[in-house]
């Protein structure tokens, strides 16, 4: 019944007056021309879909697949033998997923279409295709993400991934060459994140820290450990690791930099972890240059801190289709695709206006948190710390607010005795319904593996100053800021106050 005039004739004899029937099949047509739109063009919609829209897709991609029932019997088209048939027991369950329940790719490739799941397979290409969209018109990464690939892990483990398939090419490469020498080390640009060095770990690499250092408040790049590295281990490093998304004080790397060194040493492979950066601009313009002055092999990206879905899934972008061949070819079994359809519900939902404002939202409080964040700062003795290179995270230093060091006492000392004083202002932030923030006191020691990291959550040794975090990040809202303003300063009066009273000496009893 496709035929217009078809169709209100059968309305007709419903006894629905033509006129009527008129008006609703426009509604229909209208939504047509949208499912059409959005396959023939491929990209966003100039227009965010309602949730009925959304629905009515994801149940029709649905009956496309081999399980789908076609009664209310149970029944189906299709006699399944195999010991994976997308059964599901429980309605509820199916209902959460639409139906979907084939996840995605097969067992030689996550990428590759299921013969028996032809519906789940058009929406993770087309999800695919619409982030994609997303970050080229919507974050301004380009070059960057020529090709994409879906993944339903973490950050962390979807860098162990690529680190895994970089691992499996180049040891295709080197072929039976006995006299090869093996890349198995990781240069890791120091970022105080347990995931990034668990990435490496997981992956069978050697993850070798290279140091940061100090500019001004800012923790930065230290361009020469990394070459001298790249020197100190030649012909034995798989790829440089970087990061462009971190905790102030620590900055996003200069990954332009980074990628022209690991061309000019022996054209090691470089893959940044852009966590969520994709909200920031002047981060992504970084990653474009770099994609164009040397070599960048991959960029991974969270989908929830980036596109407000919940947690589960990754996309990793590169220059380069063999990359991400590779990535998909190594994947062990089929996938869930449970964060595939979350993204592809949330894309629709948002648009390609949706998101932009969003960022541009953001970006407007960008303008006023530092210098709100200040005023407050101000009130207890304390300063926002100057790091210009990373606009969503910033600190404020907390140095006033931990008693003064004993005459006979050492530093090392000193500073395991305060770090619980420093570190209440978490818990008593948290139990004030603050949640996000963190509080770094000085002098944190913490061992990784083999590995200690001194001044742990700094990102560097010896860090001057106690300080916490908060971030500005998408999502966040005007009302949301002020309240946050509100209860931080409310909090530090409380800290300050049981601190005066607990330095006050004790009365003298006549």
């Amino acid at each position: 019944m496709q035929d217009k005039d078809e169709i209100i004739e059968s309305f007709t004899r419903l006894q629905i007056p033509s006129t009527h029937a008129t008006v609703g099949l426009s509604n229909w047509i209208a939504s047509q021309k949208d499912v059409r739109t959005l396959f023939v063009n491929r990209r966003l919609p100039d227009q965010g879909w309602s949730d009925l829209q959304i629905q009515h897709l994801l149940l029709t991609l649905a009956t496309l697949d081999t399980n789908s029932k076609q009664s209310k019997s149970n029944s189906s088209r299709w006699c399944g033998v195999g010991e994976r048939e997308g059964r599901v027991y429980s309605s509820l369950v199916a209902s959460r997923h639409y139906g979907l329940s084939h996840g995605m790719g097969r067992s030689g490739d996550l990428m590759e279409p299921q013969p028996k799941a032809v519906g789940s397979s058009v929406l993770v290409q087309l999800t695919l295709i619409l982030v994609l969209d997303a970050l080229r018109r919507g974050s301004g990464l380009t070059t960057a993400a020529a090709h994409g690939i879906l993944l339903p892990l973490c950050t962390g483990m979807s860098m162990a991934l690529v680190l895994s398939s970089l691992r499996e090419q180049d040891a295709k490469r080197e072929g039976d060459n006995e006299n090869s020498t093996k890349r198995n080390i990781v240069l890791w640009s120091r970022i105080d994140q347990k995931s990034c060095f668990k990435a490496v770990q997981s992956a069978g690499l050697t993850c070798v820290v290279v140091p940061t250092k100090r500019d001004g408040d800012q923790v930065v790049t230290d361009v020469d450990a990394l070459e001298a590295a790249l020197q100190k281990y030649k012909g034995q490093v798989l790829a440089v690791m970087t990061t462009t998304s971190c905790f102030a004080p620590r900055v996003p790397d200069q990954v332009d930099v980074v990628a022209k060194l690991c061309t000019q040493h022996d054209n090691v492979a470089h893959i940044i972890n852009h966590a969520y950066g994709l909200q920031c601009a002047q981060t992504c313009k970084l990653i474009n240059r770099a994609c164009t002055i040397g070599r960048v092999d991959a960029v991974i990206c969270s989908t929830d801190k980036n596109f407000l879905v919940p947690v589960g899934g990754a996309l990793v972008v590169s220059p380069h289709a063999s990359v991400v061949a590779g990535v998909s070819q190594i994947y062990a079994g089929r996938a869930s695709s449970t964060p595939v359809v979350d993204l592809f519900i949330t894309l629709l939902s948002m648009g390609l206006p949706g998101y932009q404002e969003l960022l541009q939202q953001r970006r407007a409080l960008v303008a006023t948190f530092p210098d709100q964040l200040r005023a407050v700062a101000a009130k207890y003795g304390e300063r926002v710390l100057s790091c210009p290179d990373n606009t969503i995270s910033f600190g404020m230093t907390l140095d006033s607010l931990a008693p003064p060091q004993e005459v006979d006492e050492d530093e090392a000392t000193y500073h395991h005795r305060i770090s619980k004083d420093i570190t209440r202002l978490g818990a008593m932030l948290f139990s004030r319904c603050v949640s996000g923030t963190r509080v770094v006191p000085r002098g944190v020691h913490k061992t990784m593996g083999t590995q200690e990291f001194a001044g742990f959550g700094s990102s560097t040794v010896g860090y001057p100053h106690a300080y916490m975090t908060a971030a500005c990040a998408i999502g966040l809202t005007e009302p949301e800021m002020q309240e946050f303003l509100r209860r931080l300063d409310k909090t530090l009066k409380d800290f300050v106050k049981k601190k005066t009273k607990k330095q006050a000496p004790a009365p003298v009893n006549n």
